[in-house]
């Protein structure tokens, strides 16, 4: 049996204080992420060790899960509203083990660097400054707002 990683106790610890508090949504949240931790360490193709990296992403897989569904469910108005209050909490818990994003600010000013850097402001060049903004930040840089704030600067006479 191998000794568990620094994740694993923390969550263990966190499962049975949310279990001693009644704390049910909490207690679901960790039962299901250590459902997708066992799920990845029975996976037929799965031969590394079960590691804080392997958890992390565990847990980021889930909170990206959940933040696409945030939308579907406030598209849907008043019927999708405790849901949505249920998955803000979740995404709030996911995240207090997830490094912080890069804020809108830091982005502006890498991407604003990254233009400059261009020989000639052409729109067209948009994948290549995300591809840019991604390599220097990773996964604190959302996507979608580097996407957004790329053809904005871009734009911009």
């Amino acid at each position: 049996m191998s000794t568990p990683t620094n994740l694993e106790a923390t969550l263990r610890e966190q499962l049975t204080t949310a279990m001693k508090a009644k704390d049910q949504p909490t207690a679901n949240l960790i039962r299901m992420i250590n459902t997708k931790i066992m799920e990845r360490r029975t996976a037929k193709d799965f031969t590394g060790t079960v590691d804080d990296a392997l958890i992390l992403d565990v847990i980021q897989t889930y909170k990206k899960q959940m933040e696409k569904a945030r939308g579907d469910f406030a598209a849907a108005g008043e019927r999708g509203k405790a849901q949505l209050a249920e998955l803000e909490q979740e995404i709030k818990w996911c995240s207090q083990f997830l490094p912080q994003g890069a804020s809108e600010a830091e982005l502006r000013a890498a991407i604003a660097t990254a233009i400059s850097a261009l020989p000639s402001k052409d729109p067209k060049m948009a994948g290549k400054i995300v591809g840019a903004i991604k390599k220097q930040f990773g996964d604190r840089a959302d996507g979608g707002l580097v996407k957004k704030l790329a053809d904005e600067l871009l734009a911009a006479p």
